[in-house]
């Protein structure tokens, strides 16, 4: 049977940066290889609305204005969320937003995963990234146990029950949407040298302990907590499928000094596909013709496969 072509929705994010851009230049890219069809959601003067098989405009911005650009962003991010969950899209993929705008406009909200889980009614998602490529030599995917939190306040929200649960959802979702059978999760430890026995810390033993245990006896392949100075690189040369990161930095600084310009952020336990490229929205070079696509193009890929993916499970 001939699968129709995936319907993406593809929020612009920011009008100020580079997503407009990149989603326009991934798209003239992609189209002649993919069967796609694109819906892109912005500001109605929009630059990239001439590469759009359909736009939807969610108002006027106004230039140089922060609320202003915070605001049509984050309508944006509502209104393609809401295409998807109704059915006239079959995937998400978000250009960047500028947090700071996304605030000033009225959308109280960390980051982009934080929204869409609100926006889904789901209280439990994860946040992955994944790169095809990468430095090291094969393909890395990073989860972000905890996300955009202040580095002082992880110990407080970092627990037994937190790990266990972006683990299984993490097993969970490579084994149905990235054909992974049995996957590998290597967890990155919280200490330097995974607390050398208790030396430099107990999360090793608190958290990680009851964690390994329960995550191995409900079936899945996890490994002890491994420092993070060699967990990264074991996982890039092919001994883990995924590595799942304590807090944010330490497993985006990884992620990013071996996929950037290729990898691709990843929403885990929606009830759709939801992508975006992984990185900023780059206000400083917005507008200059010089922004990299190749983030947006593996976004926009990842998404139409995964896509592509579920709709033919469903038949």
């Amino acid at each position: 049977m001939k699968l129709k072509p995936v319907r993406l929705a593809i929020s612009l994010g920011d009008p100020r940066g580079i997503g407009p851009e990149v989603a326009a230049a991934a798209t003239r890219a992609i189209r002649a290889q993919a069967a796609a069809s694109f819906i892109f959601v912005g500001p109605e003067h929009s630059p990239a609305k001439p590469e759009a098989d359909h736009f939807v405009s969610v108002g006027a911005y106004l230039p140089g204005d922060l609320a202003s650009a915070g605001q049509v962003a984050g309508r944006a991010i509502q209104t393609a969320a809401e295409l998807v969950l109704r059915g006239d899209a079959d995937a998400l993929v978000t250009a960047p937003i500028d947090k700071y705008a996304l605030h000033a406009g009225g959308f109280y909200y960390p980051g982009h995963t934080e929204m869409l889980a609100d926006l889904a009614g789901c209280e439990h998602v994860v946040m992955m990234l994944a790169a095809e490529t990468t430095t090291l030599g094969g393909a890395l995917r990073v989860v972000l146990a905890t996300t955009h939190i202040p580095l002082v306040d992880v110990p407080r929200h970092f627990s037994y029950e937190l790990l266990v649960e972006q683990a299984t959802i993490t097993a969970d979702a490579l084994r149905r949407d990235w054909n992974v059978p049995e996957p590998r999760l290597a967890l990155c430890a919280f200490n330097p040298h995974a607390s050398d026995g208790g030396l430099f810390g107990d999360e090793e033993e608190r958290i990680y302990g009851p964690a390994v245990r329960q995550l191995r006896s409900s079936g899945i392949d996890v490994s002890d907590p491994l420092p993070a100075d060699t967990v990264f690189l074991r996982a890039g040369r092919g001994e883990f499928d995924v590595v799942i990161a304590p807090y944010h930095d330490v497993g985006m600084a990884a992620f990013k000094t071996a996929a950037f310009g290729h990898g691709v952020n990843v929403t885990l336990g929606l009830p759709f596909v939801r992508t975006s490229p992984d990185h900023g929205t780059a206000l400083d070079i917005a507008g200059t013709g010089t922004a990299d696509p190749s983030s947006m193009e593996a976004a926009i890929q990842l998404a139409i496969r995964l896509a592509n993916d579920s709709i033919q499970s469903r038949l």
